[in-house]
């Protein structure tokens, strides 16, 4: 069977799920969206997501035609209907469709868009082995610009920090914010671990409140590993124990190089380790 889309209350087969051009989402990245994802045929956290996506839409004025408890309904039943076990939902809210210009007062129908389907995760390697990353010289969005909290549809800022990334022959890049401290990689969040401590950066740098990233904060906590948000600039990574990132793709994986310079002794760590096992064992339990 091919994949289903739903398209506000509908399924579609893939290649029938269409928009129109003139949708706002399409031609100004109008529009916001969260990534999650299914274990055992389950939506991981799918409440914290429906929230942030609410959020999300709230801070760019965007009414979602229907409520939380209809989209989670919706999110779920399209997992069914693509029988998804272990994989990815994208759930996509676009402006509508309008006239050119940028007024939204010339736009209707606010599209509810949702894909579930399978995903390409890191290779299996790169938990054993860890990951490599260089810093971008693209910085991240200004949160007086737009707030990196709100997920929209425009990920520009990202995929330029991504190309560079690729072109260094990496898979990710480290962006800096503004004032040239540490914010967030292109599609994860960052933690360190230095003298016990895990640090990772607070919501004011500009970065994405992830929920991959608030969960492993919980977890760490339980598991009695102080936790804080602090300021940090690349010295800060350079001379870290141990350096991983967080995501709804990524999990937990750890980071073993910044711009050819090892992270601890060159290895993933036991923080790390320990916080992406625990990880899983909560993924399981959904």
């Amino acid at each position: 069977m091919p994949n289903q889309v739903y398209i506000n209350g509908q399924l579609f087969a893939k290649e029938d799920a269409k928009v129109s051009v003139y949708d706002h989402g399409l031609l100004y990245g109008d529009g916001v969206f969260e990534g999650i994802r299914v274990y055992g045929g389950k939506v991981f956290l799918l409440e914290e997501h429906i929230e942030r996506v609410y959020e999300s839409a709230k801070a760019i004025r965007l009414e979602i035609p229907m409520s939380p408890e209809e989209l989670s309904k919706a999110t779920e039943d399209t997992v069914r209907a693509n029988d998804i076990r272990d994989g990815y939902v994208r759930l996509v809210i676009t402006r509508g469709a309008g006239s050119l210009g940028l007024d939204i007062r010339r736009t209707s129908n606010p599209q509810v868009i949702i894909i579930a389907d399978t995903i390409s995760l890191y290779p299996k390697e790169l938990y054993e082995d860890g990951l490599q990353l260089v810093t971008a010289s693209t910085i991240r969005n200004h949160p007086g610009a737009l707030s990196p909290r709100i997920k929209s549809l425009n990920y520009l800022n990202n995929i330029l920090a991504k190309i560079e990334a690729t072109d260094a022959g990496t898979i990710e890049a480290l962006m800096l914010n503004h004032k040239g401290e540490v914010a967030e990689c292109t599609g994860d969040n960052i933690f360190i671990v230095k003298r016990g401590i895990l640090l990772t950066p607070p919501k004011s740098a500009g970065i994405l409140e992830g929920v991959t990233r608030n969960t492993v904060m919980e977890l760490a906590r339980k598991a009695g590993i102080a936790v804080e948000e602090a300021e940090m600039t690349r010295h800060d990574i350079f001379v870290a124990d141990e350096c991983f990132l967080t995501g709804t793709a990524a999990e937990v994986i750890p980071v073993v190089s910044l711009d050819g310079r090892a992270i601890g002794n060159g290895e993933p760590g036991p923080t790390t380790r320990k916080l992406l096992k625990l990880f899983r064992e909560s993924t399981e339990s959904v």
